[in-house]
């Protein structure tokens, strides 16, 4: 009876032994504790895919410089090679020489070069709804990998705690083994469930460490660094979907919604070239100056002249309709686009509603009544109203529960980046 007594002592004596503090991976010299904000402030800041989208804006601006640019005057000369009758080179005075010269300017009609000038500036709006598309898209991957990294670390510091305390219960376990005061069977079950543990927590870690990798690369951060994500509790609490109605996120959609206003622009952009191909069809007219000293009558002959060729057969027919064909290929888009941005708001909104259904179904007591519940079960097993294998299931009930709600969670804050990035914005911080 006193060995029965002492050997369910000692277990719970080294089962309550203090744990690995939660924030040990925190406290390496090389950790670096990140806030949400702080990544965004990074991400903008050094993220190389918006730093390379950034140059296709500028010089996407280059081509107004370029379109206000009129055409140079061409200058022509020509001079007597070699004269046969005075077998001289290179005579140019007025008895027995002969050049000339011509100076002409190209002149664009039709508005071509205003038209120009229109097209290319539509043309940085495309490339600056291209940027913020971008940063849409990977600001929601950034957010939402955030989030799933920190709740994933959360977890990791529950299987450190359950695997520093039943390595504690194994060793002390196995101490009394030698003395006689426990079995094989119960020695194995605890080191199958350390096992167990231990493996779990790997591939977490593995999963981890890839997350984080993903969050290094979107914010430039190097790469043997220890982030230890850190989220301020109150966020989760502000975050209320309730308040916010279909048809309003709807509505903020098609206002905000970058890649719809790229859609917009790009039918704009190929109404704009229809517009320069139709000028295009009006010929230009180039101007010249000539003199020329004998090979013309009079001697010293000065011309004006005019260069413009008819429009009988090239008309830029096929590029006038391969215009006309972008512009109804961009409508069709913009249909297409509609549709999809109504499908996405709607499925988003859906998939919250039903995430914030199940999270108000949780008690928010959960954690504080599972830990009563867990001191109970112990000074059960103490009492030796439990055994070992159900005290180790309660144990283990407790951390599949905690993992689902880790998950949970996750899967909340989640759901409410998903409004953010179907609506095109930061409705909900």
């Amino acid at each position: 009876m006193t060995s029965n007594f002492l050997k369910f002592s000692l277990l719970i004596f080294v089962f309550a032994l203090p744990g690995k503090p939660e924030n040990v991976a925190a406290q390496t010299t090389d950790t670096l504790k990140l806030t949400l904000p702080e990544a965004e402030k990074l991400f903008i800041k050094n993220n190389y895919q918006l730093i390379a989208q950034n140059y296709q804006t500028d010089q996407a601006r280059a081509e107004i410089i370029t379109a206000k640019l009129f055409d140079n005057p061409e200058l022509n000369v020509e001079t007597q090679l070699y004269n046969h009758l005075t077998k001289k080179f290179f005579q140019t005075n007025s008895t027995d020489g002969e050049y000339q010269a011509s100076l002409s300017q190209l002149v664009k009609l039709a508005g071509k070069r205003n038209k120009n000038i229109q097209l290319a500036k539509t043309g940085v709006k495309l490339a600056e709804y291209q940027y913020f598309d971008l940063i849409r898209t990977l600001r929601f991957s950034l957010r939402s990998n955030f989030y799933k990294t920190y709740y994933a670390q959360q977890s990791a510091k529950l299987y450190q705690q359950q695997i520093n305390s039943l390595q504690k219960l194994l060793t002390g376990s196995e101490q009394q083994l030698k003395m006689g005061n426990m079995a094989m069977k119960d020695i194995i079950r605890i080191k199958s469930l350390v096992y167990g543990l231990q493996t779990e927590y790997t591939n977490l870690e593995n999963s981890i460490e890839d997350m984080e990798t993903d969050l290094k690369l979107m914010t430039n951060i190097k790469a043997d660094a220890n982030l230890a994500l850190v989220m301020d509790p109150a966020e989760e609490q502000s975050y209320q979907l309730d308040q916010t109605v279909y048809t309003s996120l709807l509505d903020s959609a098609r206002t905000n919604r970058a890649d719809l206003k790229l859609t917009q622009t790009g039918i704009t952009y190929a109404e704009k070239a229809l517009s320069v191909q139709k000028a295009n069809a009006v010929p230009d007219v180039q101007f010249s100056l000539t003199y020329d000293l004998q090979g013309s009558y009079p001697n010293k002959y000065t011309g004006l002249g005019m260069h413009i060729p008819l429009p009988l057969f090239n008309r830029n027919q096929g590029e006038i309709k391969k215009a006309k064909i972008a512009i109804d290929a961009g409508k069709n888009l913009l249909n297409q686009q509609e549709s999809t941005l109504q499908n996405e708001v709607f499925n988003s909104y859906k998939s919250a509603l039903r995430t914030e259904s199940l999270y108000k179904g949780f008690d928010k007591n959960f954690s504080s009544d599972f830990d009563k519940l867990i001191a109970e079960v112990i000074k059960n097993f103490k009492s030796r109203n439990l055994s070992l294998v159900e005290f180790m299931d309660f144990y283990d009930s407790y951390k599949e529960s905690t993992l689902q709600m880790n998950d949970l969670k996750y899967q909340r804050m989640n759901a409410k980046e998903e409004i953010n990035y179907v609506t095109g914005t930061t409705i909900f911080k």
